[in-house]
């Protein structure tokens, strides 16, 4: 979240008034307004859509026969808008740090801006991309971060929706934020299989800066002893899903196959070594 924000009326409004007020004319799903001395971000209701905006995941499931990484039925509109002010709501009741719901409609959602108003919060996508060039050291300390943070969110009993990097954001403290719950795995699939999704997800995002920075060698031990410590039913549902993908490793690394398929290829790089 990171554009500008765009002018607010001059008077003094409540959360609920502005949501009311701003939905019908604002034109993008996203925007980032003012309100008195806060930042905010009003998400509104998009049409109700299939799964190809799933791409990615539902490729990937393909590609290694994962059910775990099937993509979650989400059907947008007001569905998608009510499950993640339901979901923000848990999420920050159970101590993680995930944007405060400030007032809600069926047809959109006023949230606030999980930085200093006017700043914006990184993605941990973007910070992995600018640190390629201080070295692997520098990407590998900020990968073992993502998978902390994520071990911070299954500690309470929870998964995120689609865990990749670009949903993972940096607040001005420096704790990493969470954001984009239009979709609820917990729903559909059980517990220990969304936290595996999560961290599969989280994986086939990252491994390629792994990679590309010179850090993947140095990951694996790392990768180890995380696993080695999860709890049993999330090491059963990795372990069969790290088998299916197996088969990757006859992909040439090329640059011609795609970014999705070499993150794939990557990931198994780093989940299966030689």
């Amino acid at each position: 979240m990171t554009t500008p924000p765009s002018p607010s009326p001059a008077r003094p409004v409540s959360h609920a008034d502005f949501l009311r007020d701003q939905l019908g004319s604002q034109s993008s799903n996203v925007a980032s307004y003012m309100v008195g001395d806060e930042q905010v971000w009003l998400k509104k209701a998009g049409p109700r859509h299939g799964m190809g905006r799933y791409r990615v995941l539902g490729a990937l499931a393909g590609l290694t026969r994962l059910d775990v990484l099937r993509p979650v039925p989400n059907l947008g509109g007001s569905e998608a808008i009510a499950t993640e002010a339901r979901r923000l709501r848990d999420l920050k009741a159970r101590g993680l740090r995930v944007p405060t719901v400030l007032a809600e409609l069926p047809g959109g959602l006023l949230l606030r801006h999980l930085g200093r108003p006017g700043e914006p919060t990184p993605s941990f996508d973007g910070e992995m991309q600018a640190a390629m060039v201080r070295g692997p050291a520098a990407v590998l300390a900020l990968w073992m971060q993502g998978l902390l943070a994520l071990d911070h969110v299954h500690a309470t009993g929870t998964c995120l929706s689609q865990a990749f990097a670009r949903n993972l954001v940096r607040c001005p403290d420096g704790i990493i934020g969470y954001i984009d719950f239009e979709d609820d795995p917990a729903a559909s699939l059980p517990l220990a299989h969304c936290q595996a999704r999560d961290v599969l997800c989280y994986v086939h995002s990252t491994a390629m800066y792994l990679r590309e920075s010179g850090a993947l060698e140095s990951a694996r031990p790392l990768w180890a002893a995380w696993l080695e410590q999860r709890g049993a039913a999330m090491r059963t549902v990795l372990a069969a899903s790290i088998a299916r993908m197996a088969w990757l490793r006859h992909l040439p690394q090329s640059r011609r196959l795609g970014r999705d398929l070499q993150r794939a290829r990557a990931a198994h790089d780093l989940l299966i070594p030689d």
